[in-house]
């Protein structure tokens, strides 16, 4: 007989798992080259002690990665951006490629734009017809560098130019001798850079020889350097491999005293920092990068990021990023690209937390700051002071959500609003608050959690009212309590050991009622004389549930007053108790 609870089931025997996997893996193989000798030196370096050389590079490379790139006004004040934010190198264009850059480059020397101490940096192609028009815009410029590059991989090579590698070799060298002599016929201080385009796909060996070649061109001086800069221009390989690379080529460069290894990382693996960071390590004296990574593809390297990462190890970056809401705001307005909230130090969210613990460590951490006077940074899950880059405590550390908790609630009522809440009151505040946030599925302002803690302990559904209060000592004190319920008022009189005693005294033989006042807390707003105090008071009943109220007022007893009543209406409310 088949059972009223049975199913109908259908056994299938287990089919087999399918592997799961995705297609086209095996076209790839290992693209770049490590060095011919081992180079593991940087391994031996657990941070950097001292800033690189910037060179920002938003204005060409950046700019040139732009849906729409900027006109002409908008880049000079982007230009400006950078040179407040402290930038002394700035890349501003590719003269050669367009009117645009070139009208660019001679408005920033036309309009005098260029401070005396920063030096402006113009890319070209080693080809003669590009690098005289570049030295045709640059002319004047106080203080200049100009970038010439070829690319000298094996792809390229192979692929794009079909030369040997003599042929790219003499390239580079035919570039840099042009420099060389246009150089001395223009006005201003020009400075010389070489770049072996598409480093990663070249032999590290081959990449060092070409840079050697140029150097013997411009033999360098202390007082004349030149700049050899090793761009991952598409990164392909992971970042202790550019690290081992690098550390050969600064090895092997020719004139090295008298040469800035620069470093121009792209973040084609989402590696760009770690490449810069472990390049400096391995002898890189300068970073080519552009705010907030913008660039082609993925993105160049992060300076802002680089920059902080110092900081946040005690080391003076040499930029000021303390206006970064601001350095956001411009940045996303000229380029019409946007900051990830999630971005290191500049993204909205990257100073809050929503979890409840790492909200009640922090505000322990904040509180011991204030107590013992820490000047060290030390707060759990907080890497920097967001007070360095103009964040600001109150209402972008803790941000309260369902996922919050009582510390974090606790900390944004103190810091908005000046409440400091009895530790025994919040547990039951934090549900509170996660109850609401839940139930909207929304984030609760600093302003909306005001309401709701009003709503819930300072105005409670009132079941009766104290309107006067008259106190004689003798014996103690004897309060004479006037209760309000409905239309009718009645005086009672009432002994304790203090003010708010004979009250509580007097309220419980109006109604007949018994109740223990277990947590009493007052404090005053401010420091003022003639601000406002604050009294919580929590009652239970047959040691079960706490019930709160809170009352505020310039006289504390008339605050105390205001709680006990508002704790007292809580609980009849909740409790539903009949009274007479």
């Amino acid at each position: 007989m088949k059972s009223m609870f049975s199913k109908d089931i259908t056994f299938r025997a287990e089919q087999p798992k399918k592997e799961v996997t995705m297609k086209g893996f095996d076209k790839y193989q290992k693209s770049y080259f490590m060095p011919p000798v081992p180079c593991y030196n940087w391994v031996k370096k657990d941070y950097i002690d001292k800033p690189p050389i910037w060179c920002s590079v938003d204005l060409r490379d950046g700019n040139q990665a732009l849906i729409e790139p900027m006109g002409l006004e908008e880049k000079v004040e982007y230009f400006q951006m950078l040179v407040e934010i402290g930038f002394k190198e700035i890349e501003v264009g590719f003269p050669a490629a367009s009117e645009t850059e070139y009208n660019f480059l001679r408005t920033l020397i036309d309009r005098k734009l260029i401070p005396d101490d920063v030096t402006v940096q113009v890319l070209t192609q080693a080809r003669e017809h590009i690098i005289r028009k570049t030295f045709e815009a640059v002319d004047g410029a106080p203080n200049a560098i100009v970038h010439v590059y070829n690319s000298t991989s094996v792809a390229q090579r192979e692929q794009v130019f079909r030369k040997s590698k003599e042929e790219i070799k003499q390239i580079a060298v035919d570039g840099a001798v042009l420099l060389k002599k246009l150089a001395a016929e223009v006005k201003g201080n020009i400075r010389f850079e070489y770049s072996p385009e598409s480093f990663h796909g070249t032999e590290v060996d081959y990449a060092v020889e070409v840079c050697n070649a140029v150097l013997d061109v411009w033999k360098p001086t202390a007082d004349a350097k030149a700049i050899i800069n090793i761009p991952s221009t598409v990164e392909n390989a992971m970042p202790h491999v550019f690290a081992s690379q690098v550390e050969y080529v600064s090895r092997n460069l020719l004139y090295r005293d008298n040469v800035v290894l620069s470093l121009h990382p792209h973040n084609d693996r989402g590696c760009g920092v770690a490449t810069a960071e472990l390049g400096v390590l391995a002898g890189a004296d300068r970073l080519e990068g552009t705010l907030f990574g913008n660039g082609e593809r993925t993105g160049n390297l992060d300076i802002v990021t680089v920059a902080m990462n110092l900081h946040a190890h005690g080391v003076d970056s040499k930029l000021n990023f303390i206006n970064m809401q601001e350095i956001k705001e411009t940045y996303e307005r000229l380029t019409d690209m946007q900051v990830s909230m999630r971005e290191p130090y500049a993204g909205e969210l990257v100073f809050t937390a929503f979890s409840g613990s790492h909200q009640d460590a922090i505000s322990k951490g904040m509180s011991h700051r204030e107590k013992t006077g820490e000047r060290q940074w030390t707060v759990p899950y907080l890497p920097i002071d967001p007070k360095d880059v103009g964040r600001t405590y109150d209402s972008d550390v803790i941000r309260i959500n369902s996922q919050s908790g009582k510390g974090g609630v606790a900390y944004v009522l103190k810091q908005n609003f000046g409440l400091i809440l009895p530790e025994k009151m919040r547990e039951e505040v934090g549900y509170l608050m996660k109850g609401v946030s839940d139930h909207a599925h929304a984030e609760l302002s600093p302003q909306e959690m005001l309401e709701v803690f009003q709503k819930q302990y300072c105005q409670p559904k009132k079941r009766f009212e104290i309107t006067e209060c008259h106190f004689e000592q003798k014996e103690g004190i004897i309060a004479r309590v006037s209760i309000k319920q409905g239309k009718d008022t009645e005086v009672v009189e009432a002994k304790g050991n203090g003010r708010l005693n004979a009250v509580n005294n007097a309220v419980k033989k109006y109604f007949d009622i018994s109740y223990s006042l277990d947590v009493y807390e007052e404090h005053s707003l401010s420091k003022n004389s003639a601000s406002k105090a604050v009294a919580y008071v929590g009652i239970t009943q047959d040691e079960k549930k706490r019930y709160w109220g809170v009352g505020s007022d310039e006289d504390i007893i008339k605050a105390s007053i205001q709680a006990l009543e508002n704790a007292v209406n809580h609980m009849m409310e909740k409790k539903k108790d009949k009274i007479h």
